[in-house]
Formats: structure tokens, C-alpha cells, sequence
């Protein structure tokens, strides 16, 4: 195999260019550095072209910022001074993310973390902003919530940077007495934001409560309904959806339609019903590029995805129900076949999703 799309590491350097033959040694060293998904080069589909939410150069941009300043912050707490003034560096990040976003055409919610070897917190932390602020243009905030949202939503796991990175990254099941300390970094953040220059008490509050859950099983307060910021809400929905379908030391990460489906267990329990909904409407559940098998038993690839039904793809079929190649693909539009489904995707992972508990997903 050869790989489909450059990997960068966190610095923006790129480790693999696009044709790099993908041995077995490349592949075990990917997935130990959390990749569980690649883009493979294939001539029959070539022309489906896989855009990012963001520009490159934002999203480079975007994780030196975010390293520089979470590193900082780190370091402060290790050696007992006070690193403030993050708010004016994350206030023009956050601008070139709106605006990346607001210059694109039918932008759907797509896997983010396929070609790039990040620190889970910076990856993360960047990853919900650009869910969030996407989902924040859809639903109609002017710019300047926007902006509040989208630094709120950036910096909702600043806290984390005060916890013990032998807790932090621990790779084995957490002690209670370990998880309860992980859980004082939505206080944590909260109190290093409250006070920050050119940080609203709307973005502070986000990182407050963004493991709150409407139903009051959530934390640190435990609050329920309204009592949590509409800002908030939306942070807990992206911040688990990216939870999710990352790869931890600890779990191989689900696909789209898997984290889907487990997040939608909390509907109106967990989070709010028309905001879930809003959510899944602009979500690629099926990212393009994804393996799939049909109903028919056919085999293919997702080759476009419709913005007003995502749920319901075209596929391009590249193999019979018997599994061998054909030498015409052809298409299959969802949309309109109703009669046809996906019956299957390439997973990487068959674990007991259905018992997992959302308010454990840091």
C-alpha cells in the first residue's frame, strides 16, 4: 500500500509524503504514535478529494500556539510563577478559524485526526474549537460570540495543564483518587481564566462546565438544565464526539457512526436534544475516502457526501459481493437507492461500546 495524503508531526513537519510505501514496520510505528486511520493511494479514486475543515497553514499555526502556550502554562505550575496574557494569542487564532470556516461551501464535521501526530491535548483542544465554532456559525452567533465561543472552546481543558502528567498520561486504568484529581481541571480552568486579560467570563465558564450534564450527573457542581451555559453544552457534545474517535494509550478510537450512535444514548439526559440534532445533521458519519460494504454485499469507498442528508452517501463499488475486484467502478447514490445501506465500514475495533459511560471521556 501507499499512503494517500501526507502525516505531519506537531511541529507541522511532514513525516510521510503522499505515495510512501506503507511496510509493516511504518504501520506499527503509526499506530503507536495514535494514527488508527490512513489515506490510501488508489488510481481508481484518485479524484475524490479529501478537503480539511481548516487551511493547512491555520492548522500549523493553530498547534504551535496552542503547544507554546499550554507548555508555558505547564512549566508555571511546575516551577511556581505565573504565565498570564494568552487571551490576545488566542483571540487572533480563534479569528483565522472563523474565517477559514466561513470561506468554505458545504463544510461537514470530518475525522481530524488522520494525518497528524499531535499531543492528544493540543490536537484536542484544537479539534473542539473548529467542531464548536462550526457548529456556533450554523446555528447563528454573530462573530463576536463566536469568537467568546471559540476561546472557550480552544482553552476548555487549560486545567489539565495543572495536573500531573503521570496522571494525565497514565496508559493503565485510573485510581478513584486518580480520576478525581483529572476532575479538578474544569475548576482549575476556570480559576486560571477567570482573571486572564482579554478572556470573557462566558470562556472561562466553558471550561468550567463542560463536563456538566443536563440531567445533574456531571461535574464539578453537578448542575442541571439551564444552570449550564448554552456555551457549554455545545463544548460537551464536540468534546466528547473528539474524545471519542481519538486514539488514547488506553482505547483505539471508534469511527464517526460508532461515536455517534453512543453519544445519542445521552440525548436529553446528557445533552440537549435540538443541539444533538443540530450536531448530527453536520456531521460526516461516513467520512469520503472510507471503506464500506453495502447491503448488496458490494464493496467501495465514500465518494461524496450530500450536505442535507449525510447519512446517505455515494459510494463508489470497486469490488463484487464475492470480494473481487471489479474493472468498472461504478456508483451507488444512497440518496436515492433507498433500498440499499451500509452495512458495514472498516472498523479497527469491536469493544463494548455500549457500556460506556460519557461522563469518564476526558
Amino acid at each position: 500500500m501507499k499512503l494517500g495524503k501526507k502525516i505531519y508531526n506537531e511541529e507541522g513537519v511532514v513525516l510521510l509524503s503522499e505515495n510512501a510505501e506503507l511496510s509493516d514496520a511504518i504501520i506499527r510505528r503509526l499506530k503507536l504514535h495514535g494514527l488508527d486511520f490512513v489515506y490510501i493511494a488508489d488510481p481508481r479514486t484518485d479524484d475524490i478529494q479529501v478537503h480539511e475543515m481548516i487551511e493547512d497553514e491555520t492548522r500549523r499555526r493553530a498547534l504551535i500556539d496552542i503547544r507554546t502556550n499550554f507548555r508555558k502554562m505547564t512549566d508555571s505550575a511546575i516551577k511556581g510563577s505565573v504565565y498570564p496574557f494568552i487571551g490576545k494569542s488566542f483571540s487572533k487564532l480563534v479569528e483565522m478559524i472563523v474565517d477559514d470556516l466561513s470561506s468554505r461551501e458545504d463544510v461537514m464535521i470530518m475525522m481530524m485526526n488522520m494525518n497528524s501526530m499531535d499531543q492528544y491535548l493540543y490536537r484536542h483542544s484544537l479539534n473542539v474549537c473548529i467542531y464548536t465554532v462550526f457548529l456556533g456559525q450554523v446555528y447563528g452567533y454573530s462573530k463576536e460570540d463566536l469568537t467568546e465561543l471559540g476561546i472557550g472552546a480552544i482553552l476548555h481543558d487549560i486545567g489539565k495543564t495543572k495536573i500531573p502528567l503521570e496522571v494525565l498520561n497514565k496508559s493503565t486504568q485510573l485510581t478513584d483518587d486518580e480520576f478525581t484529581q483529572i476532575k479538578t481541571h474544569a475548576e482549575i480552568g476556570f480559576k486560571l481564566l477567570k482573571d486572564e486579560p482579554g478572556i470573557t467570563m462566558k470562556a472561562a465558564h466553558c471550561a468550567y462546565q463542560h463536563h456538566e450534564r443536563l440531567n445533574g450527573s456531571g461535574y464539578p457542581r453537578n448542575l442541571v438544565g439551564n444552570q449550564i451555559h448554552e456555551f457549554a453544552r455545545w463544548i460537551a457534545i464536540t468534546d466528547t464526539y473528539d474524545a471519542l474517535t481519538t486514539h488514547r494509550v488506553y482505547r483505539s478510537a471508534m469511527l464517526p457512526h460508532q461515536a455517534m450512535e453512543i453519544i445519542y444514548g445521552g440525548c436529553g439526559d446528557l445533552y440537549e436534544k435540538g443541539m444533538l440534532e443540530l450536531f448530527r445533521d453536520h456531521v460526516a458519519i461516513y467520512p469520503l475516502g472510507m471503506g464500506v460494504t453495502l447491503s448488496t454485499g458490494e464493496k467501495g469507498v465514500v465518494s461524496k457526501i450530500h450536505s442535507d442528508i449525510p447519512q446517505r452517501p455515494v459510494v463508489r463499488v470497486l469490488a463484487d459481493p464475492m470480494g473481487v475486484d471489479i474493472k468498472s467502478p461504478y456508483e451507488v447514490d444512497l440518496k436515492h437507492q433507498l433500498s440499499v445501506v451500509i452495512t458495514e465500514v472498516v472498523s479497527i475495533n469491536n469493544n463494548a461500546e455500549k457500556s460506556t459511560d460519557l461522563n469518564m471521556f476526558e
